[in-house]
């Protein structure tokens, strides 16, 4: 069953960080509503940067409905958050749209 309610539209940005004092590689994501920082951070992978930004996004959508996410760690994703393209998140009844960053602004 899908709530017809807007699909808001969310900014992301996901990227490797560049090597520091830290002998691995870390990927930084942040989560953006306008020019509104909603969420960011920084993970040892990739894919768990992706699972952090989409975990993020289902916790908005679904706060922005009054609503408390049972499982937003298991929201998914139509498309490829790694290719830097558009993509829908489909998190229970709920959605969103992500769009990168840069191309957003």
């Amino acid at each position: 069953m899908t709530l017809s309610v807007e699909e808001p539209e969310l900014s992301y940005d996901l990227r490797p960080l560049v090597p520091g004092r830290f002998p691995f590689r870390r990927w930084r994501w942040e989560l953006w509503h306008g020019a509104t920082l909603l969420a960011s951070g920084w993970r040892t992978s990739e894919r768990q940067a992706e699972r952090a930004l989409r975990t993020a996004a289902s916790g908005y959508v679904h706060r922005r409905h009054g609503l408390h996410p049972l499982r937003p760690y298991e929201a998914t994703v139509r498309g490829n958050l790694r290719a830097g393209t558009t993509a829908r998140l489909q998190c229970g009844a709920l959605s969103c749209r992500l769009v990168p960053r840069a191309a957003a602004s």
